[in-house]
């Protein structure tokens, strides 16, 4: 079996739900569920869905990053807005990140997320290229 990574962001959620950013076994790598928080932990973008998308596909670059793969590694997107009045926002920010490959994609409203000023969460998973 090939050797598994797991990449831990420090975000306190982690150690409380026993999860951890992204794990990477081989060639693929697989990003939870990343919401739009800052280095001081607080949310980015109140009241802004777009902002919060693309600092959610920041910290997912980061974690792939550190897994050794990139944002056009990306075969699949989850995207969870409280709002789905928001899926033009959302979406807009998820095409400048990903149009260059197009992952396949899901977008569904669910009724909330783990902190009120959430708008958006987006998880990912990747396959590198072989021998990477």
């Amino acid at each position: 079996m090939a050797s598994r990574k797991n990449i831990h962001s420090g975000a306190p959620w982690e150690a409380a739900v026993g999860y951890c950013r992204a794990v990477r076994v081989g060639e693929h790598i697989m990003v939870s569920g990343t919401a739009p928080v800052g280095a001081d932990g607080e949310v980015v973008g109140v009241g802004d869905a777009s902002r919060q998308a693309k600092r959610c596909i920041e910290l997912i670059a980061e974690a792939l990053q550190r897994a050794g793969g990139r944002l056009d590694d990306v075969l699949r997107t989850r995207m969870y807005v409280t709002d789905i009045g928001h899926w033009e926002d959302v979406g807009r920010a998820h095409q400048e990140a990903f149009g260059g490959v197009s992952p396949a994609t899901t977008m569904v409203q669910v009724s909330a997320l783990i902190g009120p000023d959430m708008l958006v969460e987006i998880e990912a998973d990747a396959l590198l290229p072989v021998n990477q």
